[in-house]
């Protein structure tokens, strides 16, 4: 029995580089591109998303956590930043596990819910500074590892 196609290509091998379809791997090698930047920013997406759910349900429920330090330009009541950040984190975590998903279109959405998070939590600095600057270090690494994310091909 010959190894070689009806065109004496050889074939099939396992084991050797004939094996390897054209056009590259087809099964889990071909994900690796995917693998790196999109699946740890859609961990991030997701846990910043529930982390934002209870940041919102701690301040809808007008918590002691939150202590004003200064005055502020963009003053918003401590409920209404409550439901911002309660719907953001939602949608947010929503994306992330749709980025884990391998869904083409989270990845724009998580961009776009990375930098209105981003915003929101430089208007939010005024009661939790710490915490707002670590959302928005993570916010960006979000949107750099989608905005470094290789178009598909094909």
């Amino acid at each position: 029995m010959s190894s070689h196609s009806p065109t004496g290509e050889p074939h099939g091998e396992v084991g050797t580089a004939w094996s390897t379809p054209p056009g590259g791997p087809s099964g889990p090698a071909a994900h690796d591109n995917r693998a790196g930047g999109v699946v740890f920013a859609g961990v991030l997406l997701l846990c910043s998303g529930v982390l934002a759910v209870l940041q919102g349900i701690a301040a809808i429920a007008e918590d002691d956590i939150y202590a004003r330090v200064g005055s502020y330009s963009y003053e918003l009541d401590l409920t209404g930043w409550g439901w911002i950040h309660l719907v953001l984190g939602v949608v947010a975590a929503a994306t992330g596990a749709a980025l884990l998903k391998g869904m083409t279109w989270a990845r724009f959405a998580g961009i776009f819910l990375a930098a209105l998070s981003l915003v929101t939590q430089f208007l939010f600095l005024p009661y939790e500074p710490l915490w707002s600057i670590v959302v928005m270090a993570i916010d960006v690494f979000v949107i750099w590892s989608l905005a470094s994310w290789p178009e598909r091909a094909g």
